[in-house]
C-alpha cells in the first residue's frame, strides 16, 4: 500500500497497531515508551510482564488496552555508538520484525516512532534513511498502511524527503 508521514501523537493514531520504542525490559520507560504506557494504561505494564523482555533488533506483540489502536508491537532498537557497531542492522531488524509481526497478525495499518533517534542517541537522518529503505522494501511484497509519526515540522520534512 503506502508509507505516510505523520505528525502528532502516536498515542492518539487510529491504526490498527502501534510501534513502541521499547526498552529491553518492555516495563515502560520514558520518550515514546512511557507515553504508550501511560495512554495504555495499566493491562499494558501487565501483558508485558509476562513478555520476559525483548532482545534489541526484536518485536514482540501485545494488545493496545486503552489505546486506539488494537495492538502495540514492542522493539527496541540500538544505542548509538557511533555506527561501527552493528547500529544500523540492528535499527533495521527493529523495522523489519515488527513489520513482519504485523503481517503474521493480519494488521493492515501501523505507526511507527522514529525508533533509537531520542535518548539512544541515533543520528535522526541516518535512522530516518534507515527506516525508509527497510519500510519501502516490505511494501514492494506486503499490502499495508505504514505510517512514520513524528512530532516537528523538521522531521517532518526529513521523512517526507525519504518516502517520495
Amino acid at each position: 500500500m503506502s508509507m505516510i508521514v505523520s505528525r502528532g501523537d502516536i498515542t492518539k493514531m487510529h491504526t490498527e497497531a502501534i510501534v513502541n520504542a521499547a526498552n529491553n525490559t518492555l516495563l515502560g520507560g520514558g520518550g515514546v515508551d512511557g507515553a504508550i504506557h501511560m495512554a495504555a494504561g495499566p493491562g499494558l505494564l501487565a501483558e508485558c510482564r509476562t513478555l520476559n523482555g525483548c532482545e534489541t533488533g526484536e518485536a514482540k506483540i501485545t494488545g493496545g488496552y486503552d489505546l486506539p489502536a488494537e495492538y502495540v508491537i514492542h522493539t527496541v532498537g540500538p544505542v548509538w555508538q557511533g555506527g561501527s557497531c552493528g547500529e544500523e542492522e540492528l535499527l533495521r531488524s527493529c523495522y523489519r520484525n515488527s513489520l513482519e509481526l504485523a503481517a503474521e497478525h493480519g494488521i493492515k495499518t501501523i505507526a511507527f516512532p522514529a525508533i533509537s533517534t531520542g535518548v539512544y542517541g541515533y543520528p535522526k537522518e541516518k535512522a530516518a534513511a534507515a527506516a525508509a529503505a527497510e519500510i519501502k522494501k516490505f511494501l514492494q511484497h506486503h499490502d499495508m498502511e505504514v505510517r512514520i509519526a513524528v512530532f516537528s515540522r523538521a522531521d517532518e520534512l526529513l521523512y517526507n524527503k525519504l518516502v517520495g
